[in-house]
């Protein structure tokens, strides 16, 4: 069979490393004889499995002490939900920077007032710049990366109120600082393992002292009750940790959040200088600083519209899956997530000048 190179947005590429062990780990999870999906969460290998893997992302983070980890289901669509049913005693501030963060925005609405400042005026093409984040704001809310469009939020913003981070599709792609958040949040599909476990990471002191007291939560929908109980309240997704701890032993065997970060802004500027480049194309996002290093969109210039088909299929003839754009944005998107390989992407421009040589004017 051909090279493939899997540019898909999610669930994505992730290091061969995390397929090893959890295919290992489904024949015989830790030397006990018995595969992964059927050991006892209770047992003593998986405990381990469990805080190993928690204690790693936080030292690959460089956290501080105080912050906790936590393995939940449901999504960073079901923390849409969870954050202000916890947080949220009058009033937020949320950054609207696209799909995501708009329907983070209508649960966060149900609970309080929610100060918003959007780039929807302009389809979530550039990131909001001149905004306050009010004083007495519960909590401040953003989404660091939008995967539909194509904008990434690079830094770390600062804040006058306690600030919150979606970092679904550009965790662990670059340093962190996380003393300023009190939670990030995820669904894990991109760059730290397989779809089906959440990551949280939640500073303990504030879920604790600023979980609303007057509201009924039920349990399971409570941080304290994950954060107490080390994130074993319930059964978790073990085979799912599996692949996000060998994801994690990845990248530390690879340098770390700093070497993700260096290696993929190599990948992100080789292909955003072909489509400066390029006679056919041209970037969705107008601004480089506001452009995605996971998720690059990008179309054809007006007078080529009717090749866009045709230039999905031609890449795909030639092992490019998955760079077809999100159906409310058309045109294409590679999405270079850590485990993309360069080499994927030098393919990747080969097709791109290939189709030009073969179809521009």
């Amino acid at each position: 069979m051909a090279k493939v190179h899997n540019f898909y947005a999610g669930p994505a590429i992730l290091p061969e490393k995390a397929y090893k062990m959890t295919i290992d780990a489904i024949k015989n999870f830790a030397g006990t004889g018995i595969p992964i999906m059927s050991i006892s969460h209770r047992s003593k290998q998986f405990g381990e499995l469990m805080e190993n893997t928690q204690k790693l992302l936080l030292e690959l983070l460089d956290a501080p002490e105080g912050y906790s980890v936590l393995f939940l289901g449901g999504g960073a669509s079901t923390q849409f939900g969870m954050v202000p049913m916890n947080f949220l005693k009058s009033k937020a501030f949320y950054l609207d920077t696209g799909r995501w963060a708009s329907k983070a925005i209508d649960d966060a609405k149900l609970y309080g007032d929610v100060v918003v400042s959007s780039s929807k005026d302009k389809g979530y093409t550039y990131l909001p710049k001149d905004y306050t984040i009010p004083q007495d704001a519960d909590y401040a809310h953003v989404t660091t990366n939008n995967t539909v469009v194509g904008t990434e939020l690079k830094h770390d913003i600062d804040s006058p109120v306690p600030l919150i981070a979606d970092m679904s599709s550009d965790f662990l792609s670059r340093p962190v600082d996380v003393s300023k958040y009190v939670l990030i949040y995820g669904g894990a599909q991109k760059n730290i393992g397989p779809a089906g476990v959440t990551f949280v990471v939640v500073k303990d002191d504030f879920a604790h002292e600023q979980l609303v007291k007057d509201r009924p939560i039920p349990n399971m929908l409570r941080y304290t009750t994950h954060v107490d109980k080390k994130s074993m309240y319930n059964t978790p997704a073990a085979m799912n940790i599996v692949g996000v701890y060998a994801t994690l032993l990845w990248v530390k065997e690879n340098g770390g959040l700093a070497a993700m970060e260096k290696r993929n802004e190599e990948k992100s500027q080789m292909l955003y200088d072909e489509i400066e480049r390029n006679k056919l194309f041209v970037a969705n996002i107008p601004d480089p600083e506001d452009r995605s290093r996971m998720n690059v969109t990008f179309v054809m210039k007006e007078e080529y519209k009717d090749l866009e088909a045709k230039f999905v299929e031609f890449a795909e003839s030639r092992g490019m899956i998955g760079i077809k754009g999100h159906r409310s944005v058309g045109g294409f998107r590679a999405s270079l997530y850590n485990a993309l390989p360069l080499d994927s992407v030098k393919a990747l421009v080969k097709v791109m000048q290939e189709f030009e040589k073969k179809y521009a004017k």
